[in-house]
């Protein structure tokens, strides 16, 4: 039923969704993320609903507790941090408390995951359509530049990254599907996660996850299909149960996705797009080396820092030879100015052990997800080792669900 407060919750997922690699957030960073603090500020002031004195303490707990990560690792990191990145940290955990509240005291978990379905929904279809159009207006785009990012695009409707993003698979040539996100790995997490939901929380249309699997190969994600192939066999395997044919005929169809994810595993290692793997592989080992000279508070949360001290560090690991001797898999990779793609990584590098786990450990008790909550967890932490977004609001937010389910409980099990 489509009604105010479905509205208003679906545009605040809305833009928890594209405040977590949108194309309109990524152009107007700063802009973007205040009028989100002001839309969301402005519904619970104007809310008719009485705050739970449980969720509202563990709110400011939760609060509390990121504060005090972010004060200590400021005061303790190794170089000067910048105040500016630390208010933005800041800002994005002040709005996820604060969607997070919304949802949590003045709807419902459910609410939550129809609003959530709803706007995947409109992510999905505008996806496919970015895809179809390339090859109608590949010729008729214009460039979209910013200190930040630059891609290519068609009266702002449909976006493309014809330089980095153009491939070709069985002798057809298009450009990877980022639909409304700055990069074809962020489109692909909400793909799956519509998956996850339509494949075990909504079960509506089996059709339908079809042409989801679809979309996703046209991202052609190394981190996307191996998501994807994941939670299908897990479907699969659940439907096996129901009926066997069904099942069969289900596993039949993955081969052209095995094919595919096997051409993509080929040329990311040793074909064409060899350098985004080893990025990636670089991005898995360095910071670890990193985190292990700074095990307890990190090298600070400052990416442009963060950067600096990746420029110099060198590591040389006996173990880590022999590891890649085994497999057949060398890093090439000996330095970088760039940040990292792994957000596990990245964490633990400027963060360090201790906060790194304790945030991972909010993830895991997080209340959003159920159903399934192992293998949401499983997706979840596949996708942030692949993609720098656990700091992002929409990631984020499941650390805060975690804490406020945490200490909400708490205070129950105390006053009683």
């Amino acid at each position: 039923m489509i009604n105010k407060s479905f509205v208003i919750d679906s545009a605040i997922v809305t833009l928890l969704i594209l405040s977590t690699g949108g194309l309109i957030f990524v152009f107007n960073r700063n802009l973007m993320h205040a009028i989100y603090f002001v839309i969301i500020a402005f519904v619970l002031i104007t809310s008719k609903v009485s705050p739970r004195k449980d969720i509202f303490n563990a709110s400011i707990y939760s609060i509390l507790t990121i504060l005090t990560i972010y004060v200590v690792n400021f005061i303790f990191a190794i170089n000067d941090q910048a105040i500016e990145k630390f208010l933005f940290n800041f800002l994005i955990t002040t709005i996820c408390i604060l969607v997070a509240y919304h949802f949590i005291n003045n709807r419902s978990v459910e609410r939550f995951l129809r609003a959530l379905y709803f706007c995947l929904h409109l992510i999905f279809f505008h996806s496919l359509f970015n895809f179809l159009a390339f090859f109608l207006v590949n010729n008729n785009l214009q460039t979209l530049t910013s200190a930040f990012h630059e891609c290519q695009t068609f009266f702002n409707i449909f976006f493309y990254d014809i330089e980095k993003s153009s491939i070709s698979i069985f002798n057809i040539d298009f450009c990877r599907n980022q639909g409304l996100f700055w990069e074809p790995g962020i489109l692909q997490a909400y793909l799956n996660l519509l998956f996850f939901l339509e494949a075990f929380y909504f079960k509506k249309r089996k059709v339908f996850l079809v042409l989801i699997t679809f979309v996703v190969i046209t991202t052609y994600s190394t981190a996307g299909l191996t998501v994807l192939l994941i939670q299908s066999i897990v479907y699969i395997y659940e439907e096996v149960k129901k009926s066997k044919i069904f099942g069969f005929i289900a596993l039949i169809s993955l081969i052209p996705v095995f094919v595919i994810y096997s051409n993509n595993i080929e040329n990311k290692i040793k074909g064409d797009y060899e350098s985004s793997f080893q990025k990636r592989l670089f991005d898995l080992t360095q910071p670890f080396f990193i985190a292990l000279q700074n095990p307890i508070t990190g090298v600070g949360l400052d990416v442009i820092q963060f950067q600096e001290v990746r420029k110099e560090f060198y590591f040389n690991s006996k173990r880590l030879n022999s590891l890649q001797d085994q497999i057949g898999i060398q890093s090439k990779s000996k330095t970088t100015e760039k940040g990292s793609s792994n957000s596990v990584m990245f964490l633990f590098a400027t963060l360090g052990f201790p906060f790194t786990i304790l945030l991972l450990y909010f993830v895991f008790k997080q209340s959003f997800f159920e159903q399934k909550k192992i293998l949401f967890f499983i997706l979840f932490f596949l996708t942030i080792m692949s993609q720098p977004l656990l700091l992002r609001p929409f990631f984020f937010i499941f650390i805060i669900s975690g804490m406020i389910n945490i200490y909400s409980k708490f205070r129950i099990n105390t006053v009683s």
